[in-house]
């Protein structure tokens, strides 16, 4: 089994960095609520207590059962963590004078100490809580300040129980990945083996054993995700798994028949579906995002219902779900954060669908499920193609759908993507797509008064999707791709160009 550390939700906006920085250093790490804390046996290594948006002084703040953890395996307190280490067992913890909030820079370090092993006297850490440790228990020691936070950083004595006021686990503490390290490699003697070709081995010996000579229904949507999801499963059941790849209506221009050829040379059972019609008709007269989405899920589900009824035997449904989709979901863990939009994929089948779902993605990111599909053997055009929204085309136009707009936002994508392709910007681009605005503006071409459609344009860089900033193209590039589009697509006459980040914006408009 694969040796672990456990991340204790606490609601945290940066719990799930916490387990990519880990990540990072081949150390496989999950995420869990406060409140329901796995068992633990001995392949955990050590536990960590994120922050949260609670101060540990509310009456309803979390308070965790640290029983069999504190004292038993070694223990690390991130921010609210490193408070409810310090008010629960000996130490006072009261408003701060002043929010303590952005860039700190460490005045004393205690490089004796394992955890600040190579961390250096001024280095840069992130501050984020109103709250502040005044005074620790009697074992417990200080083992680094800022110039305001005397208790920064702290142990207590007979144990390898830590706390941070600060956050390790973002961009802006310097020596955030050291510190990390420290803990699970220095003090939890992690072995860092957890690399994508030992997740590969792991998923395929689980997905054997999970699904033995069941058959499993998968849905294809050619993009990444799902692709490196039939791989796995192929590689577990082979000719059981019977993969079906609906053509929604909202498929990028030409896909459902590129993608059907692409397949072909991957060894992979394939079936196309054209569903289009039934796609249009649930989704008619709908121009609310959630109501939209899910039309499409419902939909969606529909078809793999009827289709699994010609597969005999069929008892699971596979699909592509990755990490992002379950955070911005149902949050990370179920526990406390809030849903930021619903995933046709996620949440599980209706009681009338008979099949169970399997997910071997469902803990990765973005950017791990293109190293698995690396160490599978996958084509490098095929893992550098940019996301593309399950709903697809459905959530780039904003308003109700129609074939019409449809047609439109398929020819404006099909510039916008070849335009990237040809400047040599695509592959610098982490997700690019274009939007059909609910908005006529007026033009003139020759000598005619227009009154068209407004699209825009969105590029975004970023490693996971959980943040993005969007992309500085050239503006010969931007020149170029507008007036194509103005040009060739009939029924647009202006072109937009999105300089939104996530957060505060998402990458998709719905």
């Amino acid at each position: 089994m694969q040796e672990k550390i456990i991340i204790l939700d606490f609601g945290s906006q940066y719990t799930q960095l916490i387990a990519r920085r880990i990540r990072e250093l081949n150390i496989y790490s999950e995420i869990y609520p406060w409140n329901k804390i796995p068992e633990l046996d001995e392949n955990v290594l050590g536990v960590i207590l994120s922050g949260s948006p609670f101060s540990v002084r509310d009456e309803n703040a979390p308070k965790p059962d640290l029983s069999n953890i504190k004292g038993k395996l070694p223990l690390l307190g991130v921010c609210f963590g490193a408070q409810y280490l310090a008010h629960n067992f000996g130490g006072k913890v009261m408003p701060s004078s002043t929010r303590e909030y952005g860039r700190a820079k460490l005045a004393k370090v205690d490089t004796s100490n394992v955890l600040l092993k190579n961390v250096p006297v001024e280095s840069q850490v992130w501050m984020s809580h109103a709250d502040t440790i005044q005074s620790l228990g009697d074992n417990m020691h200080t083992i680094c300040s800022t110039h305001d936070v005397e208790y920064a950083g702290f142990y207590l004595d007979d144990e390898t129980t830590f706390g941070i006021q600060f956050h390790p686990e973002v961009y802006h503490t310097t020596a955030g990945k050291q510190l990390l390290e420290n803990f699970v490699v220095g003090i939890c003697g992690a072995k860092q083996d957890w690399t994508p070709q030992s997740f590969v081995e792991e998923t395929v010996a689980d997905l054997k054993e999970k699904l033995k000579d069941d058959k499993v229904i998968l849905g294809l949507s050619g993009g990444v995700d799902s692709t490196v999801a039939a791989m796995l499963l192929h590689k577990a059941i082979g000719a059981n798994l019977h993969c079906i790849f609906v053509d929604n209506g909202l498929l990028r221009k030409n896909e459902f028949e590129e993608v059907l050829e692409g397949y072909k040379h991957l060894g992979l059972n394939v079936k196309g579906v054209n569903a289009k019609e039934l796609f249009y008709q649930e989704l008619a007269g709908k121009s609310d995002p959630e109501e939209k989405r899910k039309a499409i899920g419902k939909v969606f589900i529909d078809v793999f219902d009827a289709e699994s009824h010609k597969v005999e035997g069929a008892r699971w449904l596979g699909q592509g779900t990755i990490y992002p989709d379950v955070i911005e979901s149902v949050s990370a863990t179920g526990g406390p954060s809030q849903t930021i939009k619903s995933h046709h994929n996620v949440g599980g089948l209706p009681d009338f669908m008979k099949l169970k779902v399997v997910e071997p993605l469902r803990l990765i990111f973005k950017d791990e499920v293109r190293r698995v599909g690396k160490a599978l053997g996958l084509h490098q055009d095929l893992l550098g193609r940019h996301p593309f929204p399950g709903p697809g085309l459905g959530i780039r136009i904003l308003g109700d759908i129609t074939p019409e707009k449809v047609r439109i936002l398929q020819e404006v994508d099909h510039i916008w993507i070849k335009g990237l392709k040809d400047a040599g910007q695509y592959d610098e681009v982490w997700q690019a797509g274009a939007m059909l605005l609910p908005v006529q503006s007026v033009g003139v071409m020759g000598d005619e008064r227009t009154y068209e459609q407004v699209v825009a344009l969105r590029a975004v860089s970023s490693t996971d999707g959980m943040t993005a900033d969007w992309c500085h193209l050239p503006y010969e590039v931007l020149s170029k791709v507008s007036n194509d589009i103005i040009n060739k697509v009939k029924g647009v006459n202006r072109v937009v160009y999105d300089i939104s980040s996530k957060p505060p914006a998402t990458i998709e408009w719905e």
